[in-house]
């Protein structure tokens, strides 16, 4: 099996859209989805943004996808910080993440300042377990760390949602620590990321990721890559 994790195109946030922009990745993407990656299942955030970039891959596959209460974006405040302004717990400077004394882990993420604060564990849990669930729908069942391989599968599952939300799915999927999958990754509008469920044994698959925030829809299409949610030095 194999995830394929979509972050909406470019947003118009103040109206939960794409921007003309951001309208145009969605097309690139749909040709992309149609001719290359060939999805068994469309999956979506419930926000406009997630659907608005969904919808051309919708009409090139000639199907229809199902919406995910649980694929919107995280419901994390913005909060104020040594850092200086005020961020997202996922949007957080990295240098003041790598100052901490000892770098977390995946299971001790939640003891360091600031993300001790319970609403982000919670949130962290709510995608953990919604996630288990999704996957043992089709056919991946989470036992620690690995998928016991209930019904083995070559579907191809594409997930229309968030920056956020897909950073947190991946630092779950692949057991890298939250604070640290939240620094030092990002995902570009109307991305994919690729994840394989890697079965060197019948009866075990552990996720692993062959292609990060690829864009390369974009550069077939001669489109500019959109930099939002990066804060400094993206020319």
């Amino acid at each position: 099996m194999q995830l394929f994790i979509i972050r909406h195109a470019d947003p118009d946030y103040a109206n939960d859209s794409l921007t003309p922009a951001g309208e145009l990745e969605a097309v690139a993407l749909a040709v992309r989805m149609a001719r290359q990656i060939r999805p068994d299942f469309l999956y979506c955030s419930p926000l406009g943004r997630a659907k608005a970039t969904m919808r051309p891959t919708e009409e090139a596959l000639s199907v229809s996808g199902t919406i995910l209460d649980w694929a919107a974006e995280l419901s994390l405040q913005p909060q104020h910080g040594p850092w200086g302004s005020r961020h997202v717990p996922f949007d957080i400077p990295g240098h003041w993440i790598r100052n901490a004394p000892n770098l977390p882990a995946h299971d001790t993420w939640h003891h360091h300042l600031p993300f001790n604060e319970p609403l982000i564990k919670k949130e962290f849990d709510r995608v953990c377990s919604a996630s288990d669930s999704f996957l043992a729908g089709h056919g991946y069942e989470r036992r620690g760390g690995r998928y016991a391989c209930i019904v083995p599968n070559r579907q191809r599952i594409a997930i229309f949602c968030h920056n956020g939300l897909g950073l947190t799915w991946l630092a779950h999927l692949l057991e890298i620590p939250l604070t640290l999958m939240w620094s030092g990754f990002w995902l570009a509008p109307s991305s994919v990321t690729t994840v394989l469920f890697d079965e060197r044994d019948p009866a075990w698959a552990v996720p692993r990721c062959i292609g990060l925030g690829d864009i390369s829809h974009l550069h077939f299409s001669g489109l500019e890559r959109s930099n939002m949610g990066l804060k400094a030095n993206y020319e």
